[in-house]
């Protein structure tokens, strides 16, 4: 199947029909009066979609313009690794049983385990950067660490209790 197909709906307007990496399918249902119906199929073999939706003519440039990157782009993964891939920046979520978790920066003695570097946390709503070695580690934080590719293996081992 294409991942992308354009039929026309006569007295009604354009059905596209795309097929996603995940084999969910979405199909939007684009009127002559300008309106928009959305329908998102778990299953593309389904008659009924798990979830629909109606857009005016607004809505739907405003969504286009958000999942085009109008006010946010991720990062690209490949923009992150530097240096001729010698250095990665990575967020890293710290969960319950690892060790670190209520111990500070200093205690927990990161940087001289796995040789990676903290450069930022966050914690709930808060973001820290460049946070300071007293900084209390906490679960369910994401860390935000530099460091080589086995370094930031070695600190995510240890974030996940893998030690």
């Amino acid at each position: 199947m294409k991942k992308i197909s354009v039929s026309q709906l006569p007295g009604i307007g354009q059905k596209i029909t795309m097929l996603t990496s995940e084999n969910d399918m979405l199909v939007i249902v684009v009127h002559h009066t300008g309106k928009r119906e959305v329908y998102f199929f778990d299953d593309p073999d389904s008659d009924e979609a798990d979830f629909a939706l109606d857009l005016t003519p607004d809505e739907t440039r405003e969504l286009a313009a958000q999942l085009l990157g109008a006010t946010y782009q991720p990062a690209d993964v490949d923009k992150l690794r530097m240096f001729k891939k010698q250095i990665i920046i990575d967020y890293i979520k710290l969960k319950e049983n690892s060790s670190l978790v209520n111990k500070t920066i200093e205690e927990s003695d990161i940087r001289n385990k796995t040789g990676a570097t903290i450069i930022g946390i966050v914690q709930g709503e808060d973001i820290i950067a460049i946070p300071e070695p007293d900084t209390v580690l906490h679960a369910e934080d994401i860390l935000m660490s530099i460091g080589k590719d086995e370094q930031i293996s070695a600190l995510t081992d240890i974030c996940q209790g893998k030690e």
